[in-house]
């Protein structure tokens, strides 16, 4: 299936690992050019020398760009810079990506203001610092497409994940409201919800939970597999494949979508 994304500049943020990587690469193996955003400019190296090795002689197709999207001036300064010309940048921005930030899970009794401030911060407000220009100056072109990455918390209350689930809730309500208001200028604007995904920061936590338990990270991988219904995880390719398909043409009519991706294992109708 040709998802008619050649030439198309995705700008990727938190794209130096996790799903940000696996959707650039995804976009690059369908012809597009990718803006990879991040705060860690190592991390941002190493994901290029990554997609460079599948991707070989694709060097002009990849921006690397290191910002704090917590701060909106920062966010601001980004958008520009992968906007401008090349070499410095790779132009107009088609599709907008956000897969960057996560909030830290804190026990109800030691929360404080500052928590909850925090994780807005890091999951909701560098998200909507990165949207605000941008939506405004794809409308202004009359197309555009934006997919935000937003974990399930959202939609389900952890008592260990209040002040992420809310940011995450929050992103969902203001992208399925955003979608709403620029559909008739040719943007739209899609959520997906993984659940747990094979991802670095997943792997940091099985070290962690191995220590605790007295068992081995595979034995704690194991016993999250045997907790979701297909018996595994999920890869993050799997949330990029629908990523990539959520930006491309032949999703055209999907706007203000909030899709579960988590193999079956909550039973949601929404």
């Amino acid at each position: 299936m040709d998802l008619q994304l050649q030439d198309q500049h995705a700008l990727i943020t938190g794209g130096s690992r996790g799903i940000g990587l696996a959707c650039a690469r995804q976009f690059l193996a369908e012809g597009a050019r990718v803006t990879l955003v991040g705060r860690d400019s190592g991390h941002l190296q190493a994901a290029r020398a990554s997609l460079l090795e599948q991707q070989p002689g694709r060097d002009d197709a990849i921006r690397l760009l290191s910002a704090d999207l917590r701060d909106p001036v920062a966010a601001q300064a980004m958008v520009e810079q992968a906007q401008a010309a090349a070499p410095a940048g790779l132009g107009p921005v088609d599709v907008l990506v956000n897969c960057a930030g996560a909030a830290r899970r804190t026990p109800p009794d030691e929360l404080t203001p500052a928590a909850w401030h925090e994780a807005m911060q890091a999951k909701f407000f560098s998200y909507l610092h990165v949207i605000d220009p941008l939506i405004k100056q794809m409308a202004a072109r009359g197309r555009g497409v934006i997919v935000n990455v937003a974990g399930m918390g959202g939609k389900v209350a952890s008592p260990i994940h209040l002040p992420g689930g809310s940011a995450n809730a929050a992103l969902m309500l203001a992208s399925s409201g955003l979608a709403a208001a620029y559909a008739g200028c040719g943007v739209r604007v899609n959520v997906v919800n993984p659940a747990q995904t094979r991802t670095e920061r997943l792997d940091e936590g099985l070290l962690a939970e191995a220590r605790l338990q007295g068992i081995t990270p595979q034995q704690a991988l194991d016993r999250i597999n045997q907790c979701h219904p297909m018996g595994r995880i999920a890869e993050p390719r799997e949330i990029a494949d629908a990523v990539v398909f959520l930006a491309s043409a032949r999703a055209s009519y999907v706007n203000g979508a909030v899709l579960s991706i988590d193999g079956g294992l909550t039973p949601l109708v929404v």
